[in-house]
């Protein structure tokens, strides 16, 4: 029996005025690698591709061929970590290596810094927590502070939203609306 179908976004390609600039952005902040690199065949400019799993071939495509005056169409390129610390950690490389904008949001369902990158793309870096409250939400996130007061604060917040729920049960409401959703499917 074949399984149901699903299918899971996987990677993005963004086009790049200086892909060496890009690639060293990248590969600095979220400890990618380069994978492959070459002339596309189907589009003729020059394509990096990387990954930070070794299960994954490409999560990023570098391409080549953005005009020097095309602004971003990149809403945001999000990364996802496990720790405040980690934020931290992404905040202090991205800043050294050209990022620039940066500011924090606790959205109550996560805890994100975002910031441009060299070439004025959107990036998000993010943990997720254990609650769901309605998007988009986005209260100041100070990561200056402990990690016990980012949690207290952000728990309060979410509290008082009429939305607010335990991530366990957006979840468990979600696979009853896919589950609904496939059965009425012709």
């Amino acid at each position: 029996m074949n399984p149901p179908y699903t299918a899971n976004l996987s990677h993005c390609g963004i086009f790049c005025r200086d892909l060496e600039v890009m690639k060293r952005f990248y590969t600095g902040v979220f400890d990618m690698q380069e994978t492959d690199r070459g002339e596309g065949v189907t589009f003729r400019f020059e394509i990096v591709f990387l990954s930070g799993r070794e299960d994954q071939h490409h999560q990023l495509v570098l391409a080549g061929g953005r005009g020097a005056d095309a602004p971003s169409t990149v809403m945001q390129l999000s990364f996802k970590v496990k720790t405040i610390d980690h934020l931290r950690e992404a905040r202090r490389r991205a800043l050294a290596l050209g990022a620039t904008k940066m500011r924090g949001l606790n959205h109550g369902n996560a805890i994100s810094i975002y910031c441009m990158d060299p070439e004025d793309n959107t990036v998000e870096v993010y943990l997720d927590t254990p609650w769901y409250v309605s998007q988009p939400h986005g209260d100041p996130l100070d990561l200056d502070q402990d990690d016990e007061a980012i949690w207290a604060q952000t728990e309060r917040v979410v509290r008082t939203d009429p939305s607010f729920m335990p991530v366990s049960e957006w979840a468990e409401r979600f696979a009853q609306r896919s589950a609904a959703s496939k059965q009425a499917a012709p």
